[in-house]
C-alpha cells in the first residue's frame, strides 16, 4: 500500500509546481550563462511589450497572466534597468504607456534565442511528439481553468 506521503507524488498539482521549479531554474541558468540579467516574469513583460508597444500595466498583466499589483513591481524593476519606459498617455494624461527601450529590444532579442534553446532541456525524456502532445494537453487544461484564476490572461492564449 502506498504511503499517504508517496501518493503526492503523483498529484498533478505538485507535478506541475515541481516542473515549475525545474524550468524556473534552467531558464535563470540558461540566462546566467548568457550574461542577460532576466527572470522569467521580466522576459514575458519585455515580450508582451514587443507585441503591444504602448500598453499599459493592467494591459501587460492580462497579456502574461500576472497579478496587476505584483506586477508593478516588476514594471518597476525593468524601468530601474533601463530597459523600459513609461510615459503619459496623449489621449488619458491618468494614464502611462510602457514601452521597451533601446537597450530593452536589444536585450529581448539577445534573450529570445537562449529562451528557445532551453525549451527541450525543460522536458527531457519526452520524444517530439510527446513534447507537441504535452504542450497541447497543457494549452487546453490552462484555458480551460482561465477564467477561475486571479489574473486570467485574455484569450484565445494559443501563439
Amino acid at each position: 500500500m502506498a504511503s499517504p506521503h508517496s501518493e503526492m507524488y503523483s498529484l498533478p498539482s505538485h507535478l506541475i509546481r515541481r516542473l515549475n521549479q525545474i524550468c524556473v531554474a534552467q531558464f535563470a541558468t540558461a540566462m546566467s550563462d548568457a550574461k542577460i540579467d532576466l527572470t522569467p516574469v521580466q522576459y514575458s513583460v519585455l515580450w508582451a511589450l514587443e507585441a503591444f508597444p504602448g500598453v499599459d500595466q493592467a494591459s501587460v498583466a492580462k497579456q502574461i497572466g500576472y497579478d496587476r499589483a505584483t506586477l508593478g513591481k516588476v514594471i518597476d524593476r525593468l524601468e530601474a534597468k533601463s530597459l523600459i519606459d513609461r510615459q503619459v498617455s496623449q489621449l488619458d494624461r491618468r494614464a502611462r504607456e510602457i514601452y521597451l527601450t533601446s537597450e530593452g529590444k536589444a536585450l529581448l532579442q539577445k534573450a529570445h534565442p537562449v529562451v528557445s534553446a532551453c525549451q527541450d532541456k525543460m522536458l527531457p525524456g519526452l520524444s517530439p511528439q510527446e513534447r507537441e502532445a504535452l504542450v497541447e494537453l497543457l494549452t487546453r487544461v490552462t484555458e480551460a481553468a482561465n477564467a477561475e484564476t486571479t489574473a486570467p490572461t485574455f484569450s484565445p492564449m494559443k501563439p
